[in-house]
């Protein structure tokens, strides 16, 4: 049984850039290809400071890229943090940035962004932001050591140029009517972009190899994952999407970069409905997750009024039910071990059983690539979790689960191919799988805290 590892690359808030603490380590470089550059009007076709000379090449008013140059490239170590900050202008609503790498042909001037395969890095939501008040800049932090090895890839290197590229769609028209200052101006947001290094630079690596898997798609563009487009979904009314890629050849050690997100803001859209997701590779469980957290540590930054947060503070009982992300954090990125892999054509299958997605609205960006080593193993360790004695565990007594050494806020039983068999909210935290017929089950207790717990279930 091959064995699968998960961590998680979160957004935290934290001080302002490069602010020293004492946690601080003495040595460390610091690179900034972004720095407080302007977005304007996502909607508008003339692109702003386009003709600016500032090394960037501006594709449009939502999409900024910077060419990685050799030098910048030989900068970087492989123990790397990026952080994003994003200082509020004239738009006062949640939107989705992101950081991409695009593979460029050599020695381009500029390029296609629809024409070029693209690598999505990390991903983020703004807070509802009145630029008036404060905080009116606000961080977003990532662990950068994967991405250092697309940069030490001299395989890559050698076949393409490599573009950073920071994109970040918004909007002024409300923000034109309802925060002072903002009558008649087009400019939304200004973003930075650090990368920090706490050692010394790393040599390019004949031994990486990358696979690009899927690059999620902007609103105005198309469908990603949903269940109500051929694009969409593998099966028109069933929120099932496969994507395949083909290894070049064997490898050693090899790692899934995921990120996803749940988008669709109607009534009953599928941004405030936390669901269980599954993530199967080559047919076998690779992943089990559950969306919802508590976004009351970002309240802070949502300095405009707006119907998410509302003028009081929620428990996390009721935000954990009703939030898939939370406008001011950072979408996490998984990562998925697969350890050695065979030459070949493999598949990825995303399976949300639950998903309703209402009135045909919303999807879900899904950006996936692999990494491999050829030879050895990749560099950067990502630790299984080990559980103490004081974590939450499952205790299986004949037909009977108990999950010990936490509380209970919801019980749900899925088949093994993610279909809901059975669920309740309950602070019983058991459950009898007496009365289901043989098979494999997948069995969730979900804590107060919005913690899930799978127990994966042979039932004779």
């Amino acid at each position: 049984m091959r064995k699968f590892l998960l961590a998680f690359g979160l957004g935290l808030a934290a001080l302002p850039i490069m602010a020293q603490t004492s946690d601080t380590p003495d040595f460390y470089r610091v690179f900034r290809p972004f720095n407080d550059v302007v977005y304007y009007d996502g909607y508008n076709d003339n692109v702003f400071d386009k003709d600016l000379n500032d090394g960037i090449l501006r594709h449009r008013n939502s999409l900024y890229a910077k060419k990685l140059t050799d030098e910048a490239l030989d900068w970087f170590g492989l123990d790397a943090q990026l952080d994003v900050n994003i200082r509020a202008l004239c738009d006062n609503y949640d939107r989705i940035g992101n950081l991409t790498l695009a593979l460029v042909p050599k020695g381009a001037e500029t390029y296609n962004p629809d024409e070029v395969t693209r690598l999505e890095l990390a991903r983020f939501i703004t807070p509802f932001m009145n630029m008036n008040r404060f905080p009116n800049v606000v961080p977003y932090h990532f662990d950068a050591s994967l991405m250092s090895l697309l940069f030490k890839d001299s395989e890559l290197r050698a076949k393409y140029d490599l573009w950073l590229e920071f994109e970040l769609f918004g909007i002024p028209y409300a923000a034109n009517q309802q925060v002072a200052g903002c009558a008649d101006r087009n400019d939304v947001f200004a973003g930075t972009v650090t990368f920090t290094c706490y050692d010394e630079p790393a040599p390019a690596s004949a031994d990486n190899l990358v696979v690009p898997i899927v690059m999620k798609k902007p609103e105005y563009k198309g469908h990603n994952f949903n269940n109500y487009s051929e694009q969409g979904t593998d099966t028109i009314g069933t929120a099932t999407k496969t994507y395949k890629f083909t290894l070049p050849e064997d490898v050693n050690d090899a790692r899934l970069t995921l990120i996803i997100s749940n988008h669709g803001a109607n009534q009953g859209g599928e941004e405030y409905s936390p669901r269980q997701h599954l993530l199967y590779f080559d047919n076998e469980l690779a992943l089990t997750w559950k969306n919802g957290k508590s976004c009351e540590p970002y309240r802070h930054f949502n300095t405009q009024t707006n119907g998410i947060y509302g003028y009081y503070e929620k428990t996390d009982l009721q935000w954990i039910h009703n939030s898939n992300w939370c406008p001011g954090d950072a979408i996490p990125i998984r990562y998925i071990d697969l350890g050695a892999l065979k030459a070949g054509e493999h598949k990825v299958m995303i399976r949300v059983p639950d998903a309703v997605f209402a009135d045909k609205q919303g999807d879900f960006p899904v950006s996936m690539y692999l990494q491999a080593s050829r030879g050895g193993k990749l560099p950067v360790e990502i630790a299984e979790v080990q559980a103490d004695a004081d974590a939450p565990r499952v205790v299986r007594k004949g037909n009977v689960l108990r999950l010990e050494n936490a509380r209970v806020s919801e019980i749900s039983v899925l088949s093994y191919d993610g279909r809901l068999l059975y669920g309740r909210h309950t602070d019983n935290p058991e459950v009898s799988l007496v009365g289901f017929e043989p098979g494999v089950y997948l069995v969730n207790f979900t804590t107060p805290e919005g913690v899930t717990v799978t127990y994966k279930a042979l039932k004779n």
